[in-house]
């Protein structure tokens, strides 16, 4: 097969008229040529950091979607679907991605647990790591989330780094937020990446000390605009990652949209390429082809260097998007799970008023942190009830793998007026997360997940839209444009009820993780993410 066109060549920094010549998936010839067809040819894009699960889709419905945006790679961390299925969950992932042209890259996920202040599905120990790290299709340690563990020399957490770097593969990091010596002490624990900065100074710092920064753009956390400043000078060491995408985001676009933005942004054009075709390649030792000879024919051919929108996307000299169309084809899967919970009534969401003031949750949108902040309770008939008129609702975490009493406690900014939200999505032991305007409402939607045995839905007094996730309870059984369809079904139905947030259900699922400050929600109740501890709801 032989494709011409402009080819860019990022590793010289140059674009040049020529032919490239393909035979058996890999590039034999690029060779100089003046007669050409105006497009371009190019590495494809690579995602350096995303939980496949957060899609919503298992691995091969993701391919087809990705590929339509020029991503031929993802670095992937199996973390949620691990927390409730284990190590078989990464097994799942892993098999289910080879059946479809597309390279995915495992990680071992390293907090299974991610902490021991909730419920989870399962665990995996030290010796389960050892396991992973020895598996030829697992390609790093994936997101070192309990940094306190690493800068407490947790001896748990230090054999599992230990299992990586005897493997010959590198760590990543997730560290929000640490600063001074804490961040060199996690660091030199081996840690070489973080994609967890909120500000620039923050990822100056780290870049300083050695560690590579992914700029993560996400459904719910975006981080774009606070730190591509930094490509000016730092691009060598700098990636671009999704962490979490929804498939209604999927749908538009993936890691072509921030080249296109960064341009927009004056960055040079070669470097942003280098983040986001090259530099993952190099960290983390993919076997995805660069554009060089003899390598795997992995590129993309786009019509402009503006949008980055591909015309052809070829994988092992395969394409598998054309025109904005997958040529990927779906494929039969199973549908693991583990789920056990009965149904509830509202009076497991009632809470005892034991005094004047609560301690609320603050969701803040486009970014996974919250604020703390104190709040005059509404009371009742002696119980602590949501007030819709100050914007400062009931969130609940109900076990899904027992059960067990729910947790209760108060979140603003969700600003729903009817009805209530739920997700069994909610990082990381993916328990039944819910919020809304009353006990009843709340209760409602709980029980919905609850008889599909995961999903995400809007309720209201006289409605009920439900997207199910059968497969581990977060992905769906759906091809992509079908369930990202329905996901923005749910999403505007949300918003008709009054949610304020750009994604409501990434934010939610987000409320559940103790690991990023400050307050969050955990099935044992309300947690301290500063201090790493308990709190009282009310005073």
């Amino acid at each position: 097969m032989k494709i011409n066109g402009n080819i860019v060549d990022i590793l010289n920094e140059r674009i040049f008229k020529g032919e490239l010549t393909v035979e058996n998936g890999k590039i034999l010839k690029i060779e100089p040529k003046e007669t050409v067809t105006d497009q371009y040819i190019l590495p494809g894009f690579i995602d350096a950091h995303i939980h496949i699960e957060s899609s919503m889709l298992v691995p091969s419905e993701f391919a087809r979607l990705a590929v339509v945006h020029g991503t031929v790679a993802t670095v992937s961390d199996p973390h949620e679907i691990a927390n409730v299925l284990g190590e078989a969950g990464v097994r799942y992932m892993i098999d289910n991605g080879k059946k479809v042209p597309f390279k995915f890259n495992f990680g071992a996920p390293s907090c299974v647990p991610a902490t021991s202040f909730e419920s989870a599905g399962a665990i995996i120990n030290a010796e389960g790591i050892a396991r992973l790290m020895a598996d030829p299709d697992i390609s790093y340690l994936a997101e070192m989330m309990n940094y306190p563990g690493v800068l407490l020399e947790d001896e748990e957490v230090l054999l599992k780094i230990k299992h990586a770097q005897a493997n010959g593969k590198p760590v990543d990091g997730h560290a929000p937020g640490l600063r001074g010596e804490d961040v060199r002490k996690y660091i030199a624990a081996g840690i070489s990446t973080d994609h967890e900065c909120f500000t620039k100074e923050e990822a100056l710092e780290k870049l300083e000390l050695g560690m590579k920064i992914l700029i993560r753009e996400g459904s719910a956390a975006k981080n774009f605009d606070a730190l591509i400043d930094l490509a000016h000078d730092h691009s060598d060491r700098m990636m671009f990652c999704s962490d979490d995408k929804h498939p209604d985001d999927l749908i538009l676009s993936h890691i072509n949209a921030l080249v296109a933005r960064g341009l927009q942004r004056g960055i040079d054009l070669f470097k942003l390429l280098k983040m986001a075709c090259i530099n993952p390649i190099e960290h983390y030792k993919l076997k995805v082809g660069q554009l060089l000879i003899g390598d795997d024919a992995d590129f993309i051919v786009t019509r402009d260097l503006v949008r980055f929108e591909p015309i052809q996307t070829y994988i092992r000299g395969i394409v598998v998007a054309e025109n904005g169309g997958s040529k990927i084809a779906s494929i039969p899967f199973d549908k693991p799970n583990n789920f056990s919970t009965s149904s509830k009534t509202t009076s497991d969401f009632e809470l005892l008023a034991k005094g004047s003031k609560i301690k609320v949750i603050e969701a803040l949108d486009g970014q996974l942190i919250t604020n703390p902040i104190l709040a005059d309770a509404k009371i009742e008939n002696g119980l602590l009830v949501s007030d819709p008129a100050k914007d400062i609702l009931k969130i609940v975490v109900v076990n899904r793998y027992k059960d067990a009493k729910p947790a209760v406690a108060f979140i603003k900014n969700f600003g729903l007026k009817e009805g209530a939200i739920a997700s069994s999505v909610a990082h990381d032991s993916h328990t039944i997360i819910a919020v809304g305007v009353n006990d009843e409402m709340i209760t409602k939607a709980v029980n919905a997940l609850i008889k599909e045995k995961g999903g995400i839905c809007a309720v209201s007094e006289d409605s009920e839209l439900i997207l199910p996730l059968p497969v581990a309870g977060i992905m769906s059984d759906q091809d992509g444009w079908t369930a990202g369809r329905l996901y923005q079904e749910i999403d505007a139905k949300a918003k008709e009820m009054g949610a304020k947030l750009h994604a409501p259900y990434m934010t939610l699922s987000f409320m559940a993780l103790l690991v990023i400050p400050a307050l969050k929600l955990s099935d044992f109740g309300l947690f301290d993410g500063t201090k790493f501890e308990f709190t009282a709801v009310n005073f």
